[in-house]
């Protein structure tokens, strides 16, 4: 029984979406409901920390690979793209000037 509400406690999308300090305070209120010895709470407060750190990267990634499908989709110009153009933009008009 503890195993199973330990994992239902360290999803990873509803750890993602829940702040450091949410987590940390329900992982102590579990450990001193399900009475664990300390060494055990400490143990599952660190691995809840990791789970919380893995889930946020994890969820941070997708996010971003989202947003890059979405931008590919719209074809809007990259920054590198925009800089490019610039530079150009910046040479044909130092041509110009030296012409003049």
């Amino acid at each position: 029984m503890f195993e199973y509400l330990k994992k239902g406690l360290l999803t990873g999308v509803g750890l993602a979406l829940r702040s450091k300090n949410e987590i940390e305070d329900l992982a102590k209120e579990f450990a001193e409901k399900s009475k664990m010895s300390q060494s055990e709470a400490k143990d599952f407060l660190t691995e809840c920390q990791q789970k919380y750190e893995d889930a946020k990267t994890s969820f941070d990634k997708k996010i971003e690979g989202t947003i890059e499908k979405i931008l590919l989709k719209l074809d809007l110009p990259s920054k590198s793209d925009i800089k490019t153009l610039n530079d150009r933009i910046d040479a044909l008009t130092k041509k110009l000037s030296d012409q003049a």
